[in-house]
Formats: C-alpha cells, sequence, structure tokens
C-alpha cells in the first residue's frame, strides 16, 4: 500500500436497495419509506439513509483497499447532502499515510453522486492485513 492509492465501489440506489438496508438495520424512519411523508420534508421525495452510503466506503476498504482483513479503527462522516432514489453513489478511499512501524493506514473517505456532487466525505483510520502492505 502506498500513499495516493486509489479504490473506489459503486452502487445504484433504488427502492429496493434502500428497503432491506432499513430493514436490515432496523431504520425504518418514513423519510426513507414513504413517498408521502417524504414530499412534506425539506428533501421533497424519500432519500437513502446516510449510512447506507457509509456502508459503500465499508466495502471498498474491507474488498479493495488496504483489502481483505481491514478493519476499522476510527472513522469521521460528515453528511453534505442527500442520495435519493435513483442515484448512482460511488465510494472513494485514497490512502495518505501509511505507518512505518505497523500495519495502519489513513484513508481519505469521499461518496459522490453521479454527477459529481459530494454527499459525504471524511477520514478513516483502519488496520491492515500486513499482507496488503
Amino acid at each position: 500500500m502506498k500513499t495516493g492509492e486509489e479504490a473506489s465501489q459503486s452502487l445504484l440506489v433504488d427502492a429496493s436497495v434502500v428497503e432491506r438496508f432499513g430493514e436490515a438495520v432496523g431504520d425504518l424512519n418514513p423519510l426513507h419509506f414513504d413517498e408521502a411523508f417524504a414530499k412534506t420534508t425539506r428533501f421533497r421525495r424519500r432519500i437513502a439513509h446516510g449510512m447506507l452510503s457509509a456502508s459503500l466506503i465499508s466495502a471498498v476498504i474491507g474488498n479493495k483497499l488496504p483489502g481483505p482483513g481491514s478493519i476499522y479503527i476510527n472513522q469521521t462522516l460528515q453528511f453534505t447532502g442527500p442520495v435519493y432514489l435513483g442515484d448512482e453513489v460511488t465510494a472513494k478511499v485514497k490512502v495518505l499515510t501509511v505507518r512505518e512501524d505497523k500495519p495502519i493506514a489513513t484513508l481519505e473517505t469521499v461518496c459522490s453522486k453521479q454527477d459529481g456532487t459530494i454527499v459525504l466525505r471524511g477520514e478513516a483510520v483502519v488496520a491492515f492485513a500486513p499482507s496488503a502492505r
């Protein structure tokens, strides 16, 4: 693993993805499930759970960079915009630093929509399998 290395993963967020995610984690907020309710909010339509986008970051970390065996030590998240049903979200992870003494890396984490709008940004610290170095 080297500073500057990047990996990403995308997901088309449709009603079935939002519903399965909400049911899996128990977040049944009508903002995610009920179009009539969502119309009464500032979003004017259903939105995806913020943590759904954050979960894409976890998928990149666990599957691609650093990869299998990686675990979170810390993650900051700043939600900067909504993800609507029909949006494609891309999570991108970029290596900022790798410790010399331990298999620990700091990663920039960003989720954006198909038009480039950033919907989430943060920073992760992860421990990774030494073979990922």
